[in-house]
């Protein structure tokens, strides 16, 4: 149970899962196949989708790399938050969307796993968000030249140290997209 006491519903986060980010990702099509799926079974079973865009110098607002990929569209009636933070929250009008419609809790999927998913799961639940990662849906690209673990590591650690993480009154959880019901 979520510390936002006030807030029993649940949201599907989507987040920068745009042309200029995946592009390269380790398992894209697979990974992108399943948050098509999520996003599918959240809106059969009513549950709010938040898409989530980043916007820097090298991923240019409105530029062809800044569009979400062609295999998800977003319905108009879904919250669409900017940002230009690691963090979702940050600097973004995500909390007063959550805030909203009663959302306290956050099922996560997206991209960059050792960026944007880590910084936002932190932050939704330092937040008082319950936090669902799942856990075939979420991808990065290859960092090893700078050091860091291959993708398909980094994406196994995310979700081993994830689903142990603990807080007062919050949960953590990683759960598989087929795992997933709503409704």
């Amino acid at each position: 149970m979520s510390t936002l006491s006030d807030r029993p519903h649940t949201a599907v986060l989507v987040i920068d899962v745009q042309t200029g980010v995946v592009g390269e990702a380790y398992e894209r099509d697979r990974v992108v196949a399943n948050i098509s799926t999520l996003v599918g079974k959240a809106r059969a079973g009513g549950v709010p989708v938040v898409w989530v865009q980043h916007s820097s110098e090298h991923l240019v607002k409105d530029s062809a790399e800044w569009q979400l990929v062609p295999e998800l569209s977003r319905d108009g009636s879904e919250s669409l938050v900017h940002k230009t933070y690691a963090d979702s929250f940050e600097a973004t009008d995500l909390e007063d969307v959550l805030a909203r419609a009663g959302i306290g809790h956050l099922i996560v999927s997206g991209a960059q796993t050792d960026e944007c998913i880590r910084s936002t799961i932190h932050g939704a639940m330092v937040r008082g968000y319950d936090v669902t990662l799942v856990g075939d849906a979420h991808t990065t690209e290859d960092l090893t030249e700078w050091g860091a673990p291959t993708p398909d590591k980094v994406i196994a650690h995310t979700n081993l140290y994830w689903e142990n993480h603990r807080a007062p009154g919050r949960t953590a959880a990683v759960q598989k997209t087929d795992e997933l019901t709503f409704g």
